[in-house]
């Protein structure tokens, strides 16, 4: 997270920009995040009352005041902590798909969580900003990737300590996202999931994932099309997300390196070769599903290297 601006004794308006991730990244399931070039901004001044304007992806579903997630969350935390609760007039810009995979949710909380700490002249650590909003969305992973940037490792402990790990992936991480026109919801994601694994797919799964890891760490993207290999919740999700067995038959082939399911789906992330072109890619990638009936929107983006972006004004 990076912070800009002196605090100053009275909270005045305060900008955030907050990333887009992706979750589990095929073998990586509920460890492992990463961050992405698509962003919520918000921006909160003091206000009379409550108000909220929003443009971009999913307006209309940012401008609905009634269980506004940012705003609820800011509430729940001031008041947890006794503080309060300072009305604030919400300016958003919006580039994360809702409910499709891309970490929107952890995006919102966290936000909730720093307007609440900035309007709140609370003192918390990056552990403990990240902690709340995994204790709310049940995934830390993402939370810690929103925020920190980059690659996250994360886990809440058995004693309730968040522990996190932040990681930076060694050259260019081109990437492509491809986004079907229907939603789906984690909890029909994770019912879907079997409730015991074979000690077999285990081991693939900690195998794959620790070569994921080495992967970003060294660059070495040839190790992609065998790490992102996944047994514990993509073959089953894949019911729910067709997009991605479609996708998976490209790896391997000219300018594509990899996908995964992003979070729980039902988008998928495509690593692309930094080599090749992106265009070109793209255009495959299109017309391959285009051949098998799916006309999903496809976005060029790549790693953010930051995570959450503070300004006050």
């Amino acid at each position: 997270m990076t912070y800009v601006g002196k605090k100053r004794a009275k909270p005045k308006a305060l900008e955030i920009v907050l990333p887009a991730t992706s979750a589990n990244l095929g073998p990586a399931f509920d460890a492992a995040a990463l961050a992405f070039s698509m962003f919520l901004r918000v921006r909160a001044q003091p206000a009379n009352e409550f108000s909220v304007v929003a443009r971009g992806r999913d307006s209309e579903v940012c401008s609905r005041i009634e269980n506004h997630l940012i705003l609820t969350t800011y509430r729940e935390v001031l008041q947890a902590e006794k503080k309060p609760v300072q009305p604030l007039a919400l300016r958003i810009e919006n580039q994360i798909p809702i409910g499709k995979g891309c970490g929107s949710s952890a995006a919102a909380r966290l936000a909730g969580i720093a307007l609440a700490v900035h309007f709140g002249q609370s003192r918390w650590t990056d552990s403990r900003i990240v902690y709340e909003a995994a204790r709310r969305e049940h995934h830390p992973d993402n939370a810690a990737a929103c925020w920190m940037g980059g690659l996250a490792i994360a886990r809440i402990s058995a004693d309730g300590e968040m522990q996190m790990a932040h990681v930076r992936p060694k050259g260019k991480w081109p990437l492509l996202l491809a986004v079907p026109e229907e939603s789906l919801s984690t909890e029909d994601a994770r019912r879907i999931l079997p409730n015991q694994y074979s000690r077999a797919d285990v081991v693939a799964n900690i195998q794959n994932s620790m070569l994921l890891l080495a992967a970003f760490l060294q660059g070495r993207r040839d190790l992609l099309a065998s790490a992102l290999e996944d047994r514990i919740h993509e073959p089953y999700r894949a019911s729910l997300c067709p997009l991605l067995p479609a996708v998976q038959k490209l790896t391997g082939t000219r300018g594509i390196q990899g996908s995964a399911l992003s979070g729980a789906g039902p988008s998928v992330l495509v690593f692309l070769d930094p080599k090749s072109s992106a265009d070109k890619a793209k255009t495959r990638v299109r017309e391959c599903l285009h051949a098998q009936g799916f006309n999903p929107e496809l976005i060029h983006t790549e790693i953010a290297a930051r995570g959450t972006i503070q300004r006050i004004r």
